[in-house]
């Protein structure tokens, strides 16, 4: 055989391979894809919520029910199931321990449960990082404000003077907040608890029962942004590291700390608001099919419809994807034990 035959033999076997090397994954991935599809086609995928109806949860993950469905490979149909009891420890568990682990659940619990499982909190039987991720919506920033007429108009004044303010009891952002910023940094907030929530709070601002609330962000612009706006009610604070787009010249509850395990503390006990409400398959999903609830978040999101039905409901639905919350509950997992320790101290996980 001449050199230049054994050449030609040899590119063609060459090119022979490459073709089978990038033809095995593709095939691969279409008989994923196949089973997939085969799987979900004629079932129904349960959302299991772990919150009453009516709020921002509830909202939110039945409008992701809906769309989400609609993306998924067999075009399953789906049902929303509530199941709310201590602050969503109730689904939170069911999820971990009882739902099938077969693709055909998903469930929304509490942003706090995350960090919750770091601080040990009693009677979680869940562990974060074993969960299928899917995605979240929301990024809840918090802020607090005052009624100007008090004087408080700065942190550096209610170190000084009480400011009272309205609570939903420990687990509420409401009341975690300040009684937190008051063990951290020595504020004066004086929390009256048992209020229902943040119907409830406003009625007792407006009747002067309170004269501050810590609150979500969204929420505090959509009832009072005009009152803000005209002086009635000052912004003391916000509690993410970063500013804030829609109040750029409000400080962050972070300048206010100067150690570097103070600022550890505080990002443990304000880690919840990154995962907006969050989405997740119980734990040994089969991979394929995590991938194929992943991809169909992904899309629901980005449907022009899902954004305008959004939008009419004023719900918040700015996006992470479900890698990203993976990266971030393996991030807290990290979190040092002596600030584990101090953040309890602060805030005990109790609830």
């Amino acid at each position: 055989m001449t050199k230049a035959k054994r050449e030609i033999l040899y590119f063609r076997a060459a090119a022979v391979f490459s073709f089978l090397l990038i033809s095995l994954p593709l095939s691969v991935f279409a008989q994923n894809a196949d089973g997939v599809a085969k799987f979900y086609q004629g079932k129904q995928v349960k959302f299991i919520l772990g919150h009453d109806v009516g709020g921002d949860y509830d909202i939110g993950g039945r409008l992701l029910a809906r769309y989400l469905v609609k993306y998924v490979p067999g075009y399953p149909s789906t049902v929303v199931q509530n199941m709310p009891g201590a602050n969503s420890l109730v689904a939170t568990n069911y999820l971990f321990n009882v739902a099938p682990k077969d693709g055909t659940v998903i469930g929304s619990f509490s942003r706090n449960i995350p960090s919750d499982a770091v601080r040990g909190l009693r009677n979680l039987k869940a562990t974060p990082t074993q969960f299928g991720w899917i995605g979240a919506t929301s990024k809840p920033s918090r802020i607090c404000i005052a009624e100007a007429a008090t004087g408080v108009d700065s942190v550096e004044i209610l170190l000084n003077r009480p400011l009272i303010v309205g609570g939903t009891g420990t687990g509420g952002i409401q009341s975690f907040i300040p009684n937190a910023v008051n063990r951290l940094l020595g504020t004066k907030f004086k929390v009256v608890e048992g209020y229902k929530g943040h119907s409830d709070l406003m009625i007792a601002l407006e009747r002067g029962e309170i004269n501050g609330l810590c609150s979500v962000l969204d929420l505090l612009l959509a009832s009072h942004d005009e009152s803000i706006k005209a002086g009635k009610y000052k912004v003391l604070f916000h509690t993410e590291e970063t500013a804030l787009s829609e109040l750029p010249s409000t400080p962050s509850i972070f300048s206010y700390v100067s150690s570097d395990r103070d600022q550890q503390v505080l990002r443990l006990l304000f880690s919840s608001a990154v995962f907006g409400r969050p989405y997740a398959t119980p734990p040994d999903v089969p991979t394929e099919r995590l991938q194929a609830l992943r991809l169909a978040f992904d899309k629901a999101v980005e449907d022009a419809e899902f954004l305008a039905e959004a939008k009419r409901l004023q719900l918040d639905v700015r996006a992470k994807t479900g890698d990203e919350l993976a990266r971030l509950v393996a991030l807290l997992q990290e979190t040092p034990q002596d600030v584990v320790v101090a953040a309890n101290e602060i805030v005990p996980p109790n609830r």
